[in-house]
């Protein structure tokens, strides 16, 4: 599968032209929740899914566009969009919309001009992504899966007041950050004070929500709280390196839709492996290992052609062409690093 990221503010890679009159409507209710993203490293990035006759379908990227991305990511209550995102790939499921054509306005996709639904695949096997600006952050921790809670409203950055604060809201705040489980919910300021808004306050998850917005809480803003009272988490760390010599070598691993999942080889790098090496805390990196050198694993799913510059702090944060099944007929060799430091930090 072949994807492409395409950000803002740069200009589209998908013509604005589109080739159904506005008033051609698709046929999916805007009733019911109909949408969802698949395959992204967040709960606001991914492939664009719909949902008709209680089946999930792709989305043709013929004719797809910041526009259209756009309506999606507030339709998901993810804010505003930062790129259209591209997958090379057999569809999931049926093929729902292609040649969509938003205006920009709508409260959601469904509401948007579209051609008929798909027997066969898109043009080219293309379909539609999307990225957005994510709702929440972690500040101040020692990895990207701690820190104090802060969350977006309005276009600015407040904290969480800790009242009531417990596991199941951390739940939700790790799961919205694309993190693992929840270890520890945080009060009292735990990862320093912050400034500026406290929007939230008295939040009550049930732990299953999709986003921390989605839990009951006070209004937006309305709080008793001072900043040491700021909420903070502490989330099953997303990476680990295993079968190595020590805790700084082994085979690249990250945590995707609740399980473990390999690294493909191809195109990694030095500059792969510093993101590693750093992100797991182990210092600067020593080798690049390809050719399954730590090991096959027994992963069915694979990170492929992982692209790094060197200075992420995150893998996730690299580029990369998507999921992959590993099936048993088709071994794909996975990476693997060296690491200079033999100290790593643990949260």
């Amino acid at each position: 599968m072949l994807l492409i990221h395409c950000c803002f503010p740069h200009p589209p890679c998908i013509s604005d032209a589109h080739l159904f009159p506005s008033g051609f409507k698709s046929s999916l209710s805007a009733d019911v929740p109909s949408i969802k993203l698949v395959d992204g490293n967040s709960s606001c990035s991914g492939q664009v899914q719909v949902l008709r006759s209680d089946l999930w379908g792709s989305v043709c990227l013929e004719g797809w566009d910041l526009t259209d991305a756009g309506v999606v990511c507030r339709e998901l209550g993810c804010g505003e969009v930062t790129g259209v995102k591209i997958y090379r790939r057999q569809a999931i499921g049926k093929i729902w919309m292609n040649k969509v054509s938003c205006g920009g306005n709508e409260s959601s996709l469904a509401e948007c001009a579209s051609g008929t639904s798909l027997t066969m695949g898109c043009l080219n096997n293309l379909y539609a992504g999307v990225s957005c600006w994510s709702a929440i952050r972690l500040v101040n921790g020692s990895n990207p899966c701690s820190g104090r809670v802060e969350v977006l409203h309005n276009a600015l950055w407040g904290t969480v007041c800790d009242d009531y604060w417990n596991k199941p809201d951390a739940a939700v705040a790790c799961r919205e950050m694309g993190c693992g489980d929840v270890i520890d919910a945080m009060k009292s300021a735990y990862f320093g004070k912050g400034s500026g808004q406290i929007w939230m306050d008295n939040v009550h998850c049930s732990g299953s929500e999709d986003t921390l917005s989605k839990c009951p809480f006070n209004s937006w803003g309305i709080h008793d709280c001072v900043h040491g009272e700021d909420a903070g988490v502490i989330c099953h760390y997303p990476l680990r390196l295993v079968d190595g010599d020590g805790v700084c070598s082994g085979r690249v691993e990250v945590f995707h839709n609740s399980d473990w999942a390999s690294v493909g080889d191809n195109g990694w790098d030095l500059s792969d492996a510093a993101v590693v090496c750093r992100e797991v805390g182990c210092g600067e990196a020593v080798e690049a290992k390809v050719g399954s050198y730590f090991g096959d694993g027994t992963s069915s799913l694979l990170m492929n052609y992982v692209s790094c510059v060197g200075s992420e702090s995150a893998l996730m944060k690299c580029n990369f062409d998507g999921w992959l099944l590993n099936s048993p007929l088709s071994v794909m060799d996975n990476a693997g690093v060296v690491c200079k430091c033999e100290c790593k930090s643990n949260i």
